[in-house]
């Protein structure tokens, strides 16, 4: 089945797959679940694909109106694929593109909080936990208001000691899980029980 944008600017627009098979690309019906979710809030936003594989998630972000979108990926042949891509969907214009190991960049003190970072690393690899303690150890790279989400296979899901950032919601979409985390301390301390 080929990977497409679901909704907004560039809607129905073919996009590539990265070639052999070290990435996977998130299914359809799981991509416009997240949308789904996220609502209008994407709009505007500032967004962080990292691990981006196809860019698929970031693209779907700048399509339905994300202000900017960075994509980080270490592999070439994967940051190629986002390269063409966006200009399949013309809006290379709203993104940066970083060949990055994310790790190594989640380590740095970033230029700009982002609204939303996704997430989505190989599998089985414990690579989104290590991601997810890396953002926890350097909340600056997330906006006050801001969610990441961890796109896993619900078989790697683990309890996970957070200092800065909490779990308020996970969905399953069969094979995947689509796990989500804001800041603590968003205000809900001054809201009366």
């Amino acid at each position: 089945m080929p990977l497409r944008v679901i909704a907004g600017s560039a809607r129905g627009k073919k996009l590539k797959l990265v070639p052999g098979d070290s990435t996977r690309p998130i299914m359809d019906r799981v991509k416009e679940a997240l949308f789904s979710i996220l609502g209008s809030f994407v709009v505007r936003a500032r967004f962080l694909d990292l691990f981006a594989g196809t860019g698929s998630v970031g693209i779907e972000a700048l399509s339905r109106g994300a202000a900017f979108a960075l994509f980080v990926e270490k592999s070439k042949a994967a940051l190629e694929t986002v390269r063409d891509n966006l200009r399949i969907v013309q809006l290379e214009a709203k993104a940066e593109l970083r060949l990055a190991d994310a790790l190594e960049l989640l380590r740095q003190t970033p230029s700009q909080a982002f609204d939303y970072i996704y997430m989505a690393p190989p599998q089985y690899q414990g690579l989104w936990r290590e991601a997810l303690l890396l953002l926890d150890a350097n909340p600056s790279w997330l906006d006050n208001d801001g969610i990441v989400v961890v796109q896993i296979d619900p078989k790697e899901q683990e309890e996970v000691v957070l200092q800065h950032l909490r779990a308020y919601d996970e969905r399953r979409y069969g094979a995947t899980l689509l796990w989500f985390f804001e800041k603590i301390g968003n205000g809900e301390e001054t809201e009366p029980s």
